[in-house]
């Protein structure tokens, strides 16, 4: 196993990591509304694909310790693009700073994966 292997796979720990975190603060804060995401009364489809996404870095954690490139890296980086994405478009949807900035080092880090991959291929 190469040491890319192992920084990709902590760098997904990371990014699930600083996700739960901004769950957890939301809740604690007040932030929270039971049965809504952004605003929205939330259907079972909407959790299910909540559910889908969330658990991306989760999977990417083993994943990335078991295949080998190019497929490991094309994979990872096709993923963090996606979170990329997905995160900066929901960005202006949480009026918190404390959520903005976990945001942020969200990122940061689909950032790092994506460099850590590039490299790995």
């Amino acid at each position: 196993m190469e040491d890319v292997q192992i920084v990709l796979s902590a760098l997904w720990v990371s990014l699930m990591l600083t996700y739960l975190l901004g769950d957890v603060m939301r809740i604690f804060s007040g932030d929270y509304v039971e049965g809504e995401m952004g605003g929205q009364e939330v259907s079972q489809g909407m959790w299910l694909v909540a559910a889908m996404v969330m658990l991306i870095p989760i999977v990417m954690v083993f994943l990335t310790l078991v295949l080998l490139p190019p497929i490991g890296g094309w994979l990872n980086i096709i993923l963090a693009v996606f979170l990329f994405i997905f995160n900066l478009a929901g960005l202006r949807s949480y009026p918190s700073y404390y959520d903005r900035f976990l945001i942020l080092v969200g990122l940061a880090f689909n950032v790092l994966i994506v460099w850590y991959a590039w490299s790995w291929i």
